[in-house]
């Protein structure tokens, strides 16, 4: 990607991880819904036009993409999209491919919530090797051949029940819909997300008023200290915690808002 598209890539993964780590939410039905996207995008070459046009305005291919996805997907998967189109893409395809991007992050968050990543990114590298050193694989899942179906069956069947079920389903995408290139050059890709993913935790933070990168800066060098990784900071801003911050990495929560420590206080008093 360019200059142009890479700023509003980073922009949109930043909302992505926020959408990722949102209470309740779950990583992987986020992932099929950004893979449908993909696909829809990837066909529809008058489509990515018109949501990457530079001259169009920016509420206006936000309010396209309300009106092709409301209903069709989650609202807060629509405001990713929305977020997205506000954006400027050096190239039509560059939105597809952030889109794809996301939708492989998705799948790999849910397996790292489920306490898979280290088993998909191992599985998937595998597999990779294995369609690579197999010239009858490679004829199967070359995109000379038909039938995205039958692809993903075989996927299917050749890795059966033995693997985790993101492997399986970005496996399926990689063979099924490569969009021009060979099933294990996207494989490769997938396992380099995963290993990027592993080596990096995202911690959610809320805090009264905005950090300064001085205050962002301290807080993901304690995090990463404490955890051994690089620590990726998502800030939401909540007035009503009053002071200090509640920090949410991989489910751990420590909780050191003034409003926590009033209500605590109150429920002492009254017990």
């Amino acid at each position: 990607m360019q200059g142009i598209s890479r700023a509003t890539f980073a922009a949109g993964q930043e909302s992505l991880e926020a959408l990722l780590t949102a209470a309740g939410r779950d990583p992987s039905a986020v992932g099929e819904e950004l893979f449908a996207v993909t696909d829809l995008l990837s066909v529809n070459p008058a489509l990515r036009r018109a949501l990457t046009d530079p001259s169009r305005d920016g509420d206006a291919k936000a309010g396209l993409v309300n009106r092709l996805f409301g209903g069709q997907v989650d609202g807060a998967t629509v405001d990713l999209l929305a977020g997205l189109v506000r954006g400027r893409w050096a190239r039509t395809g560059d939105l597809v491919d952030a889109v794809e991007s996301y939708a492989v992050s998705a799948v790999l968050a849910g397996a790292e919530r489920a306490g898979r990543l280290d088993d998909v990114e191992d599985e998937l590298f595998r597999f990779g090797r294995t369609v690579a050193g197999d010239q009858g694989l490679r004829d199967a899942f070359s995109t000379r051949s038909e039938g995205g179906d039958r692809k993903a069956d075989l996927v299917r069947t050749l890795l059966g029940r033995r693997t985790a079920p993101e492997t399986v389903r970005l496996a399926v995408q990689a063979a099924a819909r490569p969009r021009g290139l060979r099933t294990e050059q996207v494989l490769e890709g997938y396992v380099e997300a995963a290993a990027a993913r592993r080596r990096q935790l995202v911690a959610h933070v809320v805090a009264a008023l905005p950090l300064t990168e001085e205050q962002r800066g301290r807080l993901a060098a304690v995090l990463q200290r404490q955890y051994g990784r690089p620590i990726r900071l998502n800030v939401d801003v909540d007035p009503a915690v009053v002071g200090g911050v509640r920090v949410e990495v991989g489910g751990e929560v420590v909780d050191g808002t003034i409003s926590t420590r009033l209500d605590d206080a109150r429920r002492r008093l009254a017990g």
